[in-house]
């Protein structure tokens, strides 16, 4: 067949039905559609234009393309690139950028169609589309404001920046990223790498009598079949805990259906997993254990062996909780359940790992690429300076990709064979495979007096941890932690248990255990207030942190409380509003706890027009990178031209796991200490004479307590942010018209990355409200599509108001407090606080699913 691609004429006679995503990455190396998803056509990351018409490249064979068009990013010619690429900058509609290349030929297309579209057409052209960073609004602002520069055949100029803290100084190397010049580790392709599969557990609990890889190893292309005897090392990871083995040997019993039985190597990705489905299994299917409160009795089976099934507690207590509930005027309680929810990240797991001199390379897109250094160190049983890791910025991670993925399998094949090998997964793969949102049960009582002043909080959490620790034990911790949220609370009694089962892991996502711990607070305090007859803003004034206030480990907040000035925020339009759910929010900065929060960075003058910051955090979108530049910009006074930044071990620049919306403000510290001495530098010397000097910066915090330790004063965290956010309805079918975010950053860096941060956490509290579910059925996902994972899409998105606050955090650099998690922490609360005021029903559950016909207002 003959086609045209990018207006070349290309001949091609091979499998008419290979598709044509395959087509264009595999055999003419055009990058720019992305794999998100292959071939479950749910999320438009492969879309591109096909004679006049988009089409996902992941459902669309070879056969179709017969005497066709095909277009893609790279065909567009050099003012349709420059015009999208600088329309999504100043906008600030790229986020991890894994999405925009797919968006941006739909909007071509579009634009091609109708020159001046709507907002509303934007939002149904973009339905084929998931984007799980941006929230969609600056997207759509973006295709909008292309399609104007482009129908009077305008530029769209960057802005100028100086770069300093408080400018809207463009993403750090957002231009690549919205043409899809930035190379994903899926993208990356080293001379003679290998392509490895994974075969997984076919029953989340059963005894592996025998794996029988004969058949695998005999199909043509096959390099080597690895098994769990093949680790030179520790086969057992784990962040916290080293109970997750990176794969089941025969005799032992796999835990989900996540588990690794065997890794298969060969010539190519298709060639392996051919062979993955030739290896045989015999197993003893065992009952899975899949109810947290059953697994929780005495007698029950156990998910590790001789282990309790109880993976962790962690307790608060102040006070006389039975005192006080007596000596309260009202007091309300109720029970809430909340849901797994896969992250949806747009990027698939890869690693690729190759040989390098007596040691190894690994590119990863995880988030912490020391805490990858350690695991896989261990694995091959090498000393950890054998192992680099290079952070290749990843395509969201949220902090589904905290623990080990791909990296492991790729570095054993790697080191085995010593040839380069890749290690992807499937979107089914990786829906089956990686941790998720812990569903957490929460039996919550809270009190007040006659004067609306709370005296107590009692509450019980239990979460499913799943087959393996991950972070479970700190998400319980953290829910306990923030289980008085916002608020000043005289009496607390808080437990909360992790339990194993045979589910899905469950570990970091964003919000950590608070999101779930603030949407049973928030409810019941709307049911306090109703009770008592009390102002629902008011209350939650009343009550708020506020400096010289306790949270409910014991914390007293010295200073840059921000609770009650994000409420003022919202006050009046609180009050115009005839349907409207108010709900506050707190979240920590840092992992604290007794736990060491720490950065390293370093400076290193290049070259007069080029200047390198190394650090170790991992940059997924929220822009660690851009916020690194500005603060030496900040403090030199620098062009943010001049800047390289680089982010991997081989710099001995060591930080921990990108987690706790900390790396801001790790980083920002550390740079603030290296700019010291290149500051005292630059007053006698030019960039040219200090060519090859170095400037070590390090900051951190050692300070915070443990919980229960026996100390005079407590600090759980070095910090805090605080939000309120008001949700608005339709009045007359009870959907969400509006939601109007006020968020205490502290200082906002850059208001263009807040913004986008803030409007991304809410598109997926929202999902998390109303939509989002990934049901278990016996130990294993009901659906591993992610359309069916209930992610909004953009016409799905209601009116966002992102309201910026700064009270200065005392230990932030500039003042600044992380953002990263606390946009969605208060988003559920203040939905089921609106639909009640709707249609009178209280939501004990999510996801609280609205009908399409509307709800039923309780005034009719």
């Amino acid at each position: 067949m003959e086609f045209l691609l990018n207006g070349q004429t290309k001949q091609y006679d091979g499998d008419p039905d290979l598709l044509l995503l395959t087509y264009l990455r595999e055999h003419e190396g055009i990058l720019s559609p992305k794999d998100g998803c292959a071939p479950q056509a749910a999320c438009g990351c492969c879309v591109v234009q096909l004679n006049d018409k988009a089409v996902l490249g992941c459902a669309t064979k070879m056969s179709r393309v017969a005497g066709g068009e095909v277009t893609t990013i790279e065909g567009l010619g050099d003012y349709r690139q420059r015009v999208y690429a600088n329309s999504f900058v100043v906008c600030g509609g790229v986020q991890c950028g894994f999405c925009i290349p797919g968006i941006v030929m739909q909007a071509h297309v579009l634009i091609g169609h109708n020159p001046e579209p709507s907002r509303a057409d934007v939002e149904k052209a973009l339905t084929p589309h998931l984007c799980r960073c941006t929230g969609y609004k600056k997207i759509v602002d973006a295709v909008v404001t292309a399609a104007a520069a482009i129908r009077h055949e305008e530029e769209i100029e960057l802005p100028k920046s100086d770069g300093r803290i408080g400018s809207r100084l463009p993403k750090y190397k957002a231009t690549q990223l919205v043409l899809g010049q930035h190379h994903y580790v899926d993208d990356i392709q080293v001379p003679g790498m290998k392509h490895g599969a994974l075969k997984f557990s076919d029953h989340p609990r059963a005894r592996v009598l025998k794996i029988d890889t004969s058949a695998a190893e005999e199909v043509a292309g096959v390099v080597r079949v690895f098994t769990a005897d093949d680790f030179p090392g520790d086969r057992f990871v784990g962040l916290i805990k080293q109970d997750w083995p990176q794969m089941i040997a025969e005799g032992e019993i796999t835990r989900y259906v996540g588990d690794v039985l065997a890794l298969v190597v060969a010539e190519s990705d298709a060639i392996a997993r051919a062979a993955v489905g030739k290896i045989v299994v015999e197993y003893e299917v065992l009952e899975p254990i899949t109810d947290m409160h059953a697994a929780m009795q005495p007698g029950s089976p156990t998910v590790h062996g001789n282990e309790s099934n109880i993976l962790s507690r962690s307790a608060t207590h102040r006070g006389d909780v039975e005192q006080a509930r007596a000596n309260s005027a009202y007091t309300v309680r109720g029970v809430f359940q909340t849901q797994m929810i896969e992250h949806g990240f747009m990027e698939p797991e890869c690693a690729i790992a190759y040989p390098a001199g007596d040691g190894l390379e690994v590119l990863s897109q995880g988030q912490g690429v020391f805490e990858d250094r350690v695991q896989i160190a261990k694995l091959l049983g090498l000393p950890q300076e054998k192992v680099r890791v290079q952070m290749v910025p990843n395509g969201g991670g949220f902090g589904g990709k905290e623990d080990l993925a791909t990296q492991g399998h790729a570095a054993l094949a790697a080191y085995l064979l010593q040839q380069p090998v890749k290690v992807r997964l499937t979107r089914d793969e990786s829906i089956a495979f990686h941790p998720k949102r812990h569903p957490i049960w929460m039996d919550y009582e809270i009190g007040c007096d006659v004067q609306g002043k709370f005296t107590f909080c009692k509450v019980a959490f239990v979460g499913d941890t799943g087959a393996y620790a991950s972070v479970g034990m700190k998400v319980l911790e953290r829910s306990a932690g923030h289980a008085t949220g916002a608020y000043s609370f005289p009496v607390t009694d808080v437990v909360a248990t992790a339990v194993y089962t045979n589910n899905i892991p469950c570990g970091a996502m964003r919000g950590f255990g608070v999101n779930q711990a603030a949407f049973g607070l928030e409810s019941l305090i709307d049911n306090l207030c109703e009770k008592g007859g009390f102002d629902r803003w008011q209350f939650r004034y009343d009550n708020a942190l506020d400096d010289g206030s306790m949270t409910a480990t014991g914390q007293i907040i010295e200073s840059g409380a921000g609770a009650k000035a994000t409420l003022l925020a919202v006050k009046d339009e609180f009050y115009k509003a005839k349907y409207a759910g108010l709900a506050c929010g707190i979240k920590n900065t840092g992992i604290g706890n007794g736990m060491p929060d720490f950065s390293s960075a370093r400076i290193t003058i290049a070259a007069p027009d080029r200047i390198i910051i190394d650090h170790g955090w991992t940059e997924m979108g929220q822009g660690v990178n851009t916020m690194a530049v500005q603060v030496v910009c900040n403090e030199t006074g620098l062009s943010p031209s001049l800047f390289e930044v680089r982010i991997g071990t081989e710099a001995e620049q060591e930080a921990g796991m990108t987690t706790a919306s900390r790396a801001t403000s790790l980083v920002g510290n550390a740079l603030i200490d290296a700019c010291r001495g290149l500051k005292t530098d630059l007053e006698k010397h030019t960039l040219a004479e200090l060519v090859g000097r170095a400037y070590d910066g390090r900051w951190i915090v050692d300070w915070t307590t443990k919980p229960g330790a026996p100390v005079e004063k407590v600090y759980t965290h070095y910090s805090y942010s605080y939000a309120t956010q008001l949700v608005i309805l339709d009045e007359e079918k009870g959907f969400v018209k509006k939601v109007i975010a006020a968020h205490d950053a502290g200082k906002i860096f850059n208001p263009t990355l807040f913004e986008g941060q803030l409007e991304g956490s809410i598109h997926m509290g929202l999902g998390y409200a109303l939509s989002e579910e990934l049901v278990m059925v016996d130990g294993r996902p009901q659906s591993t599509m992610l359309r069916q994972m209930g992610i909004l899409r953009a016409k799905e998105m209601p009116e966002m108001e992102i309201i910026g606050v700064e009270v200065p955090d005392p230990y932030g650099p500039y003042g600044a407090k992380g953002v990263g998690e606390i946009g969605l922490v208060p988003t559920a609360g203040a939905v089921a606080n609106a639909l009640y005021q709707f249609d009178g029903v209280r939501r004990t559950q999510l996801p609280m699913r609205i009908p399409k016909r509307g709800l039923q207002k309780r005034d009719k």
